[in-house]
């Protein structure tokens, strides 16, 4: 008798095992139904979390270590012409520098938003992919740099003495510091966004949306809409709406190029996943 009551306390626990696995494997697939939503959320929220801490943090960087230099290079096309920035509110110049330091903010937090981003969108991609947009990331935001720095160093410049000699034996200049701050970066930002168009066209055409053969035939028509989006992003005159126009004209035969050797998305996912 003891030893069936042994027998049988051994075997109790390998008996139950199913059972107790059944009902856990129950209790795990019944949630499951919503946790990647609430997966997708969480992860979400945590790229928001992240990215905010990042740009507070280096705000507060910026406006206590370098918003002096910041704010003397920014107004020097200004003030090596001789004109003085004033400001005409009491609140103006400090609400200027918390501009400019959260604009400068967020370009020293960029490697942490797009490192975010990254590793939000990258469990949706295929392992070809993550190599490839690893590359477009980089090409993104070298274009990006390249296209403020263009504008800053090449287009700005001609329009600020393209301003000041319109306006020569009419009235005596008194730029007002947020306004000029806000014509800046009006100005250059527009340049930045536009030299991502290689970009966009590669995705366009890895989504299917567009091809080579549509883009290269319609090339006049996209020519005339680059210089009316360069009319309307830049200020009101020729040099700064050419100087826009044609690196723009130079990118969209660069990204139709690019267009060529570009294959649909879905394509390379059968293919993968075959």
């Amino acid at each position: 008798m003891k030893i069936n009551m042994k027998q049988l306390s051994e075997k109790k626990p390998d008996e139950q095992l199913p059972a107790d696995t059944g009902e856990e494997t129950e209790e795990e697939d019944g949630p499951a139904g919503g946790a990647p939503l609430i997966s997708h959320l969480l992860a979400l929220r945590r790229v928001l979390v992240v990215s905010a801490v990042a740009v507070v943090a280096a705000f507060l960087l910026v406006y206590y270590l370098a918003i002096d230099r910041l704010m003397a290079w920014i107004i020097e096309p200004i003030t090596a012409r001789g004109i003085e920035i004033i400001y005409t509110a009491m609140s103006e110049a400090l609400v200027t520098k918390f501009k400019v330091a959260l604009i400068a903010a967020l370009v020293v937090a960029s490697p942490v938003i797009i490192g975010q981003i990254w590793w939000f969108v990258k469990p949706a991609l295929y392992p070809k992919e993550i190599r490839s947009f690893r590359v477009l990331f980089f090409i993104a935001l070298l274009l990006f740099l390249a296209g403020v720095a263009f504008c800053y160093l090449a287009v700005y410049t001609l329009a600020v003495d393209f301003f000041l000699v319109a306006g020569d034996n009419l009235a005596t200049p008194m730029l007002s510091i947020d306004k000029y701050i806000s014509f800046l970066f009006g100005f250059i930002i527009p340049f930045g966004i536009a030299f991502q168009l290689p970009v966009a066209l590669y995705l366009t055409t890895r989504m299917g949306w567009t091809n080579y053969r549509s883009l290269a035939s319609k090339r006049k028509y996209v020519i005339l809409g680059i210089f009316i989006l360069a009319a309307i992003l830049t200020p009101p005159d020729v040099v700064s709406q050419v100087a826009l126009g044609l690196p723009m004209v130079l990118l969209y035969e660069i990204g139709v190029q690019a267009c060529r050797l570009t294959k649909p998305r879905d394509t390379d996912g059968l293919e993968e996943a075959e």
